[in-house]
């Protein structure tokens, strides 16, 4: 696996994570609170990292990925079993989400797409404001 290959695994996991994450936070807000305009706010967040990959394209996001070898994918943290309430699930998803947003931010910088760089920094900042709308 090149360095290229390996810098759009990064990218095709943590796209990944932080649609996943967005998706559970976007399903409380849906299910739990039926506040739809937070729910779609969610939802806007989340077509936002599909305009990333869209921008990278599928093709080097896929040619990246490589479950098969990754040390971490049939594990599961401690933490991630010891979840008891919505709000655990809430917490984690948050931090998850602002953490992915983060790395894309970072390693979109040397890729032939540093301007995606500022749209995952935006997203991560959005995903601040909601963890305070979240828990305060």
């Amino acid at each position: 696996m090149t360095v290229s290959d390996s810098i759009y695994r990064v990218l095709d996991a943590n796209l990944n994570r932080l649609r996943e994450a967005l998706r559970v936070i976007e399903e409380y807000y849906r299910f739990f609170k039926n506040d739809a305009p937070v729910a779609v706010t969610l939802k806007k967040l989340r077509h936002s990292v599909k305009e990333i990959e869209i921008a990278i394209g599928r093709e080097p996001l896929l040619n990246g990925r490589d479950t098969f070898s990754d040390c971490f994918a049939d594990k599961n943290r401690p933490e991630e079993l010891q979840r008891k309430t919505v709000t655990d699930i809430l917490a984690a998803s948050c931090k998850r989400a602002q953490e992915a947003s983060r790395v894309i931010e970072e390693y979109t910088k040397i890729t032939d797409y540093p301007q995606l760089s500022e749209k995952a920094k935006t997203i991560r900042f959005s995903l601040y404001n909601v963890e305070k709308l979240l828990f305060s």
